[in-house]
């Protein structure tokens, strides 16, 4: 193990395939936009739903770049790259990159302080959006950061992104997740699948909560009680989407929260 700085470089730390970050190096992100990433909650060196990150980098790369990412390899860039920052607990982003002329897959891994999701209640602005290939995680998403700046001077907490018939997809920087009162409703649409989302579909059968996936409009939304957020920094409830009003079920967030702090966390 590499033996952390006397005092911790300022956030963000960045390492290019396990070595301090150069100027010629950060110009792969800056001039080359085509690339894949997953970002991660890090705390003690563990991480929720490793594979499942590690599964998304090599899934990712295959369809960008037809070749495979080692799974081995990102975890030893990884905590290389918190020990170069001199840090246990952090939010970790793993980029891949493929420079003209390479052969191999750049990995880029970023380290910045620990972030953790505000449990208040969040309003979301419903936009006309879906991403391009939303199954992939990817850098530069205009449209997201643009109606999700969008939503903000409206005085709404995040954009909902939906398609143009007002089928709901997912959030600019989460996944939605809607109670019916009998189970937890994932719109059955185009969209990233975040692995917060996966891991509560699958635990939350065996906690008692159903757990289903089918279509979401706009127009349905008066059928549900309650929605929430996902992302990997947690969870949190909806208050309103546009000027449809949602419950804050307590009891129910409280059992989701039970089964994502359930959750395993994986040594990196």
């Amino acid at each position: 193990m590499t033996t952390p700085p006397s005092s911790p470089p300022p956030f963000p730390y960045a390492e290019f395939d396990g070595r301090p970050a150069t100027e010629e190096d950060l110009r792969i992100p800056a001039f080359l936009g085509y690339g894949h990433f997953t970002a991660m909650q890090v705390r003690d060196g563990k991480a929720r739903g490793l594979a499942l990150h590690l599964a998304r980098l090599d899934a990712a790369n295959r369809e960008l770049f037809e070749r495979p990412l080692d799974g081995e390899r990102v975890r030893g860039l990884v905590r290389h790259a918190l020990d170069g920052a001199g840090v246990r607990d952090a939010s970790v982003r793993v980029h891949g990159f493929l420079p003209p002329g390479d052969a191999e897959t750049t990995v880029m891994v970023t380290v910045r302080g620990p972030a953790r999701k505000s449990a208040e209640p969040h309003a979301l602005m419903s936009v006309p959006y879906v991403r391009t290939a939303p199954h992939i995680k990817r850098p530069g998403e205009f449209g997201q950061t643009y109606y999700a700046r969008l939503a903000a001077r409206a005085g709404f907490d995040e954009a909902l992104l939906t398609a143009p018939d007002g089928t709901v997809t997912e959030g600019a920087i989460t996944n939605v997740g809607f109670w019916d009162g009998t189970s937890v409703v994932w719109p059955d649409a185009p969209c990233l699948l975040g692995i917060t989302m996966a891991l509560l579909e699958q635990d939350l059968p065996g906690a008692g909560l159903g757990s289903v996936r089918r279509p979401v409009t706009l127009g349905g939304l008066g059928a549900f009680r309650s929605a929430f957020l996902t992302n990997s920094q947690g969870i949190a409830p909806v208050r309103r989407i546009d000027d449809t009003e949602f419950a804050v079920d307590e009891e129910l967030m409280a059992r989701i929260g039970r089964v994502y702090a359930g959750v395993r966390w994986d040594t990196v």
